[in-house]
């Protein structure tokens, strides 16, 4: 999917690409038109504008054309014309009515309305000419066109009536009828002629319809009274009965359609009537629960009637003597009446022999089988029966027809089922002669014909019909009794019963932690236990996934061999016998293929949500990972003959089957494969979009269409006989197909259909495989046969023998005659795989070389390692014990089978002897060396789960079982000596202490118990002792010592084994989820740290250390895996990564505390749609309060002066102009407080690009001109420049949002052209709340990008399609910057909150590795806030604390302690020579500053100080250009730093903290003055684009204003103080305090006489400037209703208006402070200045929309004509001065984030300043005059 929107609110009739121009769309419906533009994955719709033009209406229909016209037509019939979104013009009255359609074609348009009107117009919309439909000779009162094309002189019409015209031109009153139909209401009544092809319909539309069977057409049309509901033809064909819905029944002739009678007996509906098959009476069954029979040549007199029914009537039939009638009714029943009289037959034997002489009816044990088995449900309509042919076809609910066998007594039988209705399928009826079945439809109104063939044509028709429309329609098998299905072999019957479900997946596992990890919160405060210097590698596994799996198994190019077993992938050197693994999977590995031409593998594993790894078998990484179609696990995959694709079949209930693209990662067809098991897909070698899918009942053939696949199946011939394919290959062309089956045929198929059958073996084929002259296979007989290229003749067979083992073959195979589950040839041999876990090479001359083997089916349990050779025993439920070499030879040196299968083994201290533990209760004592048994024991009825000899000499011998006993045995007399008892569940797992003389024992109760030996007396051992005492080994997972092994989520999951080195420092422990993992012991306190390892898939079920702790031996329980690990000691340590994941919880240690990455990380940012009040107003918004009638309204005509003007107007000239637009011409302000990495060289270092508010900035160095990127519409957070030389000056923004619901306000991001400004691409993406890092990557077409939604989504897009390849979480916390490394377009890094992932893009997965702290002590896990790269993989990451941490892959090698003295904030990698800049938060000092270069390792650096002033430098950007480092800091400035002589340039200057509340510009020159939270007041230059200066007050300033002349400023405090400063020498003339609160608004009255400050205290104090700097107050005004927003004086300074926090305005006298009520007084005054956002002038600034937001300031300009407004949703508007209208018309220009706070004219109007609440930001708006 490219891209969705919301489209409208209501119904959309038309949708239109606009072909002229390039992604655009234009839509219409109810009320609406919208004009759609598609940039990226956006659609942005722009609403069509109606204007005065047109009236508002909805449009039905539209067509684009050139110059972005748009025609559409309406539903008043009028054509409206579009030019861009504005209506240019309409055309009235083009049809009189609505406008259905409309067509544009080369000529010109033509459109169709409900009027039966075609209109052909010209390419300008000029009319052509007009046909009126109902005027010709087909034409009718009431036809309404509803589809119109134009081709040529040919004309295409649909109409409401289901008809299709088609009109040429020059003859256009002679319509051509193609086609037609029933129309409105439901379509019930057919009948068929009993002699001619000929059908009869009848519908709600009431006309009844004869239509010709054998041309296709319509014969004859005859409109009834009402509506008809049924039909049925005489025997002779010469009567036509119809019933009608209102009771009646009508009987016409046939031949001309003239009446013969009208009968009306009833009030319902009739719903079926009949004709005796003597053709004397007629039977009709009526809605009201009766049949009446009339006689036909008695004029159709009523001569009996059937009263036998509690319920409506369906069906009738009419025995073949025409003496008994059948019926069915609504309630299921079925009646018998005898004829005519209608007298109810209840004698069943009477019935018996009655044949009838048609069967319609739905009920009768004819009939049982077209109802399902457990149902009884009343969906079948109709039902015909074919007695020739036996068959029968019926017709459902479900717009199905189905074809089953007659009769059919079985319930759920068998059928065909065929598709094409879309609801309910009425009526169904076979032909006179049965070569046709004709169904209708209720709601489609349509008449289907299906032609009937016989099943002995099938096959020669099948050759001939065109294959697609046999394809049975899909019908799937029902679910009749299986009895005719040969059985199935045990071996598959095993198969098939396998699940492979889990309790708990590996996917499941975080939620699950995060669940626990609430509920643990309270217990984890203890420090926890630090992981283990200690790590392990996998070394060599034993094993092979035979039993279950097939074709596994695999030659690579170079020799070596591939395969899987548990959850390893395996690449064996057979040269050298070592293994290479790959270990990607979480979960058991299902099917494995191999590429055709390269060494990739695929693999399919088991999950929730699957998913398949293609993998490089020489690298062993990962190229791509597919996964979101699959449920519970992938258990077949192919490549396709190119490699480019690769099919895979799921174990959901449906096997869906799925295509890919895997190096993009893309699903391209995905269908449903079949109900049963599918055992293999195999793509065709020969043509890439055909695939073929064997398996249990069932062969497949598939044919790819665009995103789906169609499937038929193999046609076998003789029914019933579907085999349970194993193996399938293609052979020589395109059409051949081989397939091995069950019952050990192999298949021989062309195209679909099976050509024949050839033995190939006893019992199942499992493995075949196509060579280029032949074929080879194997079965379940243990045989491996070769065949020539057409299966005539078996060229050679290998049995696979003892006898056969080549001389120097290590290991032993178990039995002769293995079932054979894959072969794959290559390099001379044949390599064959077996159930029994073997693989095997045969040479062509037949010894055979064993090269892997393990256990077989069951679970493996039991381990022992010897006590000092590098040996272990295994033992398994597979009833074998084994011996296996854990030296270089890896081999299997002994086996022995048992009579029963085991649980646990162990060697004697001497090694001679081995223990074995059976699952009947018995264990046995043999031989260590040839196995023979020594002694044999049965006490016990359960399974042996324990066995252990005393340490020492071994004297004892402990023996544990399920049924909760442990015996002892003294060994040298072979006598049991003593029963420990008490234990309350089964015994888990025995150790002895070193003196041999206590016992240790886990049961399954989780009880940790201890018993004296030999007598087995209890002990009661403090807890703490436990540790003390000297245990001669350990395997317990009970008690403190390993309180820490048991995870977070150990409710869910157990942990079945644990074994200690020797030393007693590292606990190895494996657990049900498959981990192996290593513990420090003693494992004290919850959750101990831990390295974790994968590579088991279920249950991990013994583990246990060699004699001398060199290796780590490992058993999967149902994975029948033995696996041996190295131990690698902390000290010896190969520099390469182990394969171990660190904990599972993230370190409790804090990550470091800074208050700025705290503050960025808490930032809620609020999107301006939802933004509220900046000010605490309260009240009635002016635009919704009742105005008071003010006393004298004037007359129109008044005698009285004039009014005076509103406002003084001042400097502007004599000719007022307005001010018809804004246009962005500077901004001062950089957003640094909480954005990073946001400041960038452009053109070689001539530009630098920066945002603020939600404007992108280009700003030019040398003259200081700026131009913007205006498209967003909310905070821009995060911006980077593409690097790449193909994208240059391409960069990249993300912005705010809302939710991610794709709609306007989702959070987005825009990629635009920094020199045109043009958008080239907008993501909207899925990362609520918004997008705070962006990142190209090496080519620069993929972007990278992360979201600020609780799980901090990472995403991956490919920007120019605007496609989404890859997303996944990326962590808990908030991530702060995430990088591609800059050589790479698959690997990056992610930073933030205790985080660093680095992270592959596989495909379209992502794949992400924690850094690994554990090589370097007391390493912590610390908040990193930057990232930089280095050559050869190396990364380097900056912390809060100021270090920085170096990555080589992904383990931390060393730390640059102290790089910075705080935070490092920002790093910069340069790319052409590897220089890194690091970018702090300094205190400026003689050594230190807060940005350094240093060199490519991070080894020496240079420092910078920044010359600004402030306390702490604290830098959030850093860029190095050429010589030039450009440094972005907190405070809002931008620098060049000169990398030679250090010298700082202040580019860009902003208030560091807002809002900014004062603002005021000079009276005279281009100057403002702003004064913020921040403490500071600045003076800014309009004209030289900068600062001039800056006053730092110690306090939040709130309000600052000009004096008359400019030459005195005063300032208002936060604190309640104001300042009065010289302009001149910016010295205090005099400051004041009498108010505690904010000061809002401070003003100089126009005689420069008197000071105004208004204050939060609801005041107003005046002070007399003439008296001097003591500024006393003189007075003040009285009962304010709230805190004071703005002020102005009157031109006379006489007056002060005053708005007020709860939307009221009041006028005081000056300097009384009186309260002046008179309205009409308050009209006279002319105000010098008008800042007011309340009163009646300007009421219409108040918004519809504004509920929570408000107005919070205006200006009107010097000339009184024009006003400008900011509010809190950050927008500034201009509007006509005075705007008394609610809702004034007006120009609204973006750019700000909420909040305006203020806003001014500048002297002669020339420019609007606009402040910023949240953005700390100024805005400089050119104002664009009217011309005169």
């Amino acid at each position: 999917m490219l891209s969705m929107a919301p489209g409208h609110t209501d119904r959309i009739f038309d949708i239109s690409w606009d072909v002229y121009q390039p992604n655009k769309l234009v839509s219409c419906g109810v009320k609406h038109i919208k004009f759609w533009s598609l940039c990226g994955n956006a659609l942005t719709p722009k609403r069509g504008v109606f204007g005065k033009t047109g009236d508002l209406q909805t449009i039905l229909c539209l067509a684009c054309a050139r110059d972005e016209l748009t025609y559409s037509g309406a539903l008043n019939g009028d054509i409206y014309v579009w030019k861009g979104i504005n209506l240019i013009r309409t055309i009235q009255g083009a049809h009189t009515a609505g406008i259905f359609s409309m067509n544009a074609c080369e000529e010109g348009f033509a459109t169709g309305g409900r009027d039966g009107c075609i209109r052909l117009w010209d390419l300008t919309f000029k009319p052509i000419t007009v046909i009126d439909l109902r005027e010709t000779d087909q034409g009718y009162k009431g036809l309404s066109v509803r589809s119109v094309c134009w081709r040529g002189d040919h004309i295409l019409v649909g109409t409401q009536d289901s008809e299709i015209f088609e009109i040429v031109v020059h003859e256009r009153n002679k319509p051509f009828l193609i086609m037609q139909g029933h129309c409105e209401g439901e379509l019930w009544a057919l009948a068929v002629h009993p002699t001619k092809p000929l059908a009869v319909t009848g519908s709600d539309d009431r006309s009844v319809r004869i239509w010709s069977l054998v041309d296709h057409a319509l014969i004859a049309r005859c409109n009834m009274e009402e509506p008809i509901r049924c039909a049925a033809v005489n025997v002779d064909g010469i009567h036509l009965a119809l019933g009608m819905k209102d009771g009646s029944f009508t009987v016409l002739r046939v031949r001309d359609m003239t009446e013969v009678v009208h009968i009306k007996d009833r009030k319902e509906a009739i719903h079926e009537l009949k004709y005796s098959p003597d053709g004397t009476y007629l039977a009709v069954g009526c809605n009201d629960s009766s049949v009446d029979i009339y006689g036909v040549s008695q004029r159709y007199k009523k001569f009996g009637e059937c009263v036998g029914s509690l319920s409506f009537i369906t069906h009738l039939d009419w025995s073949s003597d025409s003496r008994y009638l059948q019926t069915n009714d609504g309630n299921g029943k079925r009646l018998f009446y005898r004829m005519p009289g209608g007298k109810e037959v209840t004698n069943k034997e009477e019935i018996k022999g009655v044949h009838w002489a048609s069967w319609t009816c739905v009920s009768g044990l004819e009939v049982n089988g077209i109802w399902p088995k457990y149902s009884d449900i009343n969906d079948i309509n109709s039902v015909d029966g074919n007695y020739t042919g036996q068959v029968l076809v019926t017709a459902d609910d479900y717009g199905i027809v189905k074809l089953f066998r007659y009769p059919c007594l079985r319930k759920g039988a068998k059928f065909k089922k065929y598709i094409g209705h879309s609801a309910h399928v009425t009526n169904v009826r076979w032909s006179h002669d049965y070569q046709w079945v004709i169904s209708i439809g209720g709601a489609d109104h349509s008449v289907f014909q299906w032609k009937f063939i016989p099943e002995r044509k099938l096959k020669d028709a099948l050759h001939i019909a065109p294959q697609e429309n046999l394809a049975d329609s899909n019908s799937d098998e029902s679910d009749s009794d299986l009895s005719d299905v040969p059985e199935l072999d045990s071996e598959i019957e095993q198969e098939t019963q396998l699940t492979y479900r889990r309790q708990v997946y590996t996917e499941d596992l975080p939620q699950l932690k995060e669940q626990y990890k609430e509920k643990q919160k309270s217990g984890t405060s203890k420090r926890r236990e630090r992981a283990p210097g200690n790590s392990i590698r996998l070394h060599f596994v034993h094993g092979y996934r035979g039993y279950d799996c097939r074709s596994n198994l695999f030659y690579t190019q170079i020799g070596e061999i591939v395969y899987h077993v548990a959850a390893v992938g395996v690449i064996y050197n057979r040269q050298q016998n070592t293994q290479r693994f790959y270990l990607g999977h979480d979960d058991d590995i299902l099917c494995l293929a191999i590429h055709p031409v390269k060494d990739y593998v695929a693999t399919g594993q088991v999950g929730r949500d699957p998913s398949v790894h293609i993998w490089d078998t020489e690298t062993i990484k990962p190229l791509s990972i597919l996964k979101g179609y699959h449920q519970y696990g992938v258990c077949a995959v192919d490549f396709s003959a190119d490699g480019k694709h690769l099919a895979s079949v799921g174990i959901d209930d449906s096997h869906t089957i799925v295509l890919w693209d895997w190096k993009k990662g893309e699903k391209l067809s995905i269908a449903r494969g079949s109900k049963d098991k599918i055992f293999v897909v195999k793509m065709n070698p020969y043509v890439p979009d055909k695939l073929i899918t064997a398996g249990i009942k069932h062969m497949k053939f598939w044919r790819r269409a665009g995103g789906g696949l169609i499937g038929r199946k193999g046609y076998v011939g003789t029914p019933g006989k579907n085999d349970t394919m194993m193996c399938a290959v293609y052979g020589w062309t395109e059409e051949m197909a081989f397939s091995g089956t069950s019952t050990g045929d192999v298949c021989i198929w062309r195209d679909i259909f099976l050509v024949k059958t050839v033995k190939a073996h006893d019992g199942p084929v499992f493995s075949m495989h196509a060579l280029e002259k032949g074929f080879v296979t194997g079965g379940k007989d243990g045989v491996v046969a070769l065949w020539d290229d057409s299966f005539e003749r078996c060229l050679k067979t290998y049995a696979i023998k003892r006898a056969a083992l080549a001389p120097g073959s290590k290991g032993l195979l178990l039995e002769d005659n293995p079932s054979i589950r894959a072969i794959s040839l290559g390099h001379g041999h044949l390599l064959v795989g077996t159930k029994n876990g073997e693989i095997l090479e045969v040479d062509k001359s037949g010894p055979i070389t064993l090269l892997v083997q393990g256990h077989m089916e069951g679970e493996v349990w039991g381990l022992a390692t010897h006590p000092y050779l590098p040996i272990c025993a295994t033992v398994s439920d597979d009833k074998t014990l084994r011996i296996w070499d854990l030296s270089p030879s890896h081999c299997m040196l002994a086996v022995r089978k048992l009579k029963k299968g085991g649980r646990c083994c162990c060697f004697s201290p001497d090694g001679k002897a081995l223990a074995v533990g059976l699952n009947d209760g018995s264990f046995l004592m043999a031989n260590a060396d040839t196995l023979e048994d020594l002694v044999s024991f049965h006490h016990r009825k359960d399974i042996i789960s324990d066995i252990r000899f005393s340490p020492g000499s071994g004297k004892y011998l402990a023996v544990a079982s399920h049924d909760s006993f442990i015996d002892i045995y003294n060994v040298m007399s072979s006598k049991r000596v003593g029963t420990c008892k008490g234990a309350t569940s089964y015994i888990t797992h025995i150790d002895w202490d070193v003196r041999g003389k206590l016992l240790q024992v886990n049961t399954g109760a989780k009880e940790q118990l201890f018993f004296e030996a030999p007598r087995g007396k209890k002990q009661t051992i403090p807890s703490g002792e436990v540790e003390k005492i000297g245990w001669a080994s350990w395997t317990s997972v009970l008690g403190l010592c390993c309180e820490g092994i048991w995870p977070v989520i150990g409710e869910v999951t157990d942990v079945t084994a644990s074994c200690l080195t020797s030393d007693k420092t590292v606990l190895a422990t494996g657990d049900d989820l498959g981990f192996v993992k290593l513990f420090r012991y003693p494992a004290k306190g919850k959750f101990g740290k831990f390295k974790r390892y994968v590579a088991h898939s279920t249950h991990v079920t013994n583990v246990r250390w060699t004699f001398d702790d060199s290796m780590l031996v490992t058993l999967g329980g149902t994975d029948m895996s033995l696996m041996v690990w190295t131990n690698e000691m902390e000290g010896y340590r190969e520099k390469r990564p182990c394969d171990s994941e660190e904990s599972d919880i993230d370190s409790e240690e804090d990550g470091g505390y800074d208050s700025d990455v705290t503050r960025e990380n808490e930032i809620s940012y609020t999107i301006r749609a939802l933004s509220t009040n900046i000010r605490p107003v309260f009240g009635i918004k002016p635009h919704l309060q009742q105005k008071e009638p003010s006393v004298d309204e004037r007359p129109p005509v008044s005698r009285a002066p004039p009014q005076p003007v509103k406002l003084q107007t001042n400097n502007v000239g004599k000719k007022k102009r307005p001010i018809e637009d804004l246009v962005l011409e500077l901004v001062f302000g950089y957003r640094g407080r909480d954005c990073r990495n946001n400041v960038h060289y452009l053109n070689d270092g001539d530009d630098i690009i920066y945002h603020t508010a939600s404007v992108g900035i280009v700003h030019n160095i040398a003259t200081g001109t700026q131009s913007f990127y205006q498209e967003h519409n909310d905070d821009i957070l995060c911006l980077t420049v593409n690097q790449h030389p193909k994208f240059i000056n391409i960069v990249a923004t993300g912005q705010v949002g809302d939710s991610a619901d794709m709609s306007a306000t989702a959070p987005s991001i825009h990629i635009w052209d920094a020199v045109n400004k043009q958008t080239l691409s907008i993501l909207r993406c899925y990362h609520s709340k918004g997008v705070c890092s962006v990142s190209f990557s090496a080519t620069g077409k993929l972007l990278l990008s992360v979201g600020l939604d609780p799980e901090h989504t990472i995403t991956i897009w490919r920007w120019q399609e605007g496609a989404k390849i890859a997303s996944r979480a990326g962590h808990n916390q908030r991530i702060f910057v995430a990088e591609f490394r800059p050589d790479s377009d698959s690997q990056f890094v992610s930073v933030g909150v205790k985080h660093v992932k680095f992270w592959t893009l596989a495909g379209r997965a992502l794949l992400s590795k924690k850094g690994l702290l554990s090589t370097l002590q007391d390493a912590r896990m610390q908040t990193m806030l930057a990232v930089a790269f280095g050559a050869n993989n190396l990364t380097f990451t900056g912390t809060i604390s100021g270090d920085v941490c170096v990555w080589k892959d992904h383990i931390l090698c060393r730390i640059v302690a102290k790089a910075h003295n705080g935070p490092v904030f920002a790093m910069y990698t340069t790319l052409r020579d590897g220089l890194i800049v690091t970018g702090g938060k300094e205190r400026p000092s003689k050594e230190g500053g807060a940005v350094k270069l240093w060199d490519q390792e991070l080894r020496r650096c240079r420092a910078f100080r920044l010359e600004t002033g402030q306390v702490t430098d604290c830098v959030r950007s850093v860029c190095r250009g050429k010589g030039k480092i450009l440094v972005g800091t907190r405070n809002a400035e931008i620098i060049e730093v000169g990398e030679k002589n250090a010298a700082c340039n202040i580019l860009v200057n902003g208030h560091v903290d807002g809002p900014i509340w004062g603002l005021a510009t000079h009276p005279s020159r281009d100057f403002f003055l702003s004064a913020a939270e921040d403490g500071t007041v600045r003076l800014w230059d309009i004209a030289d684009k900068k600062m001039l200066n800056k006053v730092n007050l110690g306090h939040a300033a709130r309000t600052v204003c000009y004096s008359p002349e400019g030459d005195m400023v005063a300032i208002g405090m936060k604190n309640g103080e104001f300042i009065i400063l010289l302009v001149s020498s910016l010295k205090i003339w005099g400051k004041k305090r009498d108010r505690r609160c904010a000061i809002h608004d401070i003003r100089f009255s126009p005689d420069s006489r008197f000071l105004a400050v208004g204050s939060s205290e609801n005041s107003v104090d005046f002070y007399d400037l003439t008296l001097g700097p003591t500024l006393n107050r003189i007075s003040y005004c009285k009962d304010i209703p709230s805190f004071v927003i703005q002020m102005d004086f009157s031109a006379d300074s006489r007056h002060l208006q005053v708005s007020t926090g709860c939307y009221k305005r009041h006028v005081y006298e000056v300097p009384s402070g009186k309260h002046l009520m008179d309205q009409a007084a308050i009209d006279r005054i002319t105000w010098a200045t008008w800042t007011s956002i309340l009163g009646d002038e300007v009421m219409g600034i108040w918004s519809r929309h504004a509920e929570k937001a408000d107005v919070t300031c205006a200006c009107v300009s010097h000339s009184g004509i024009s006003l400008v407004t900011g509010d809190d949703f950050g927008m500034v508007k201009l509007f006509d001065f005075p705007c008394p209208e609610k809702f004034a018309k007006h120009k609204r220009f973006l750019g700000h984030s909420p909040h305006v706070t203020n806003i001014r004219f500048t002297s002669g109007d020339r420019h609007v300043i606009s402040a910023g609440g949240d953005d700390c930001s100024l805005f400089v708006w050119k104002c664009v005059h009217m011309p005169h």
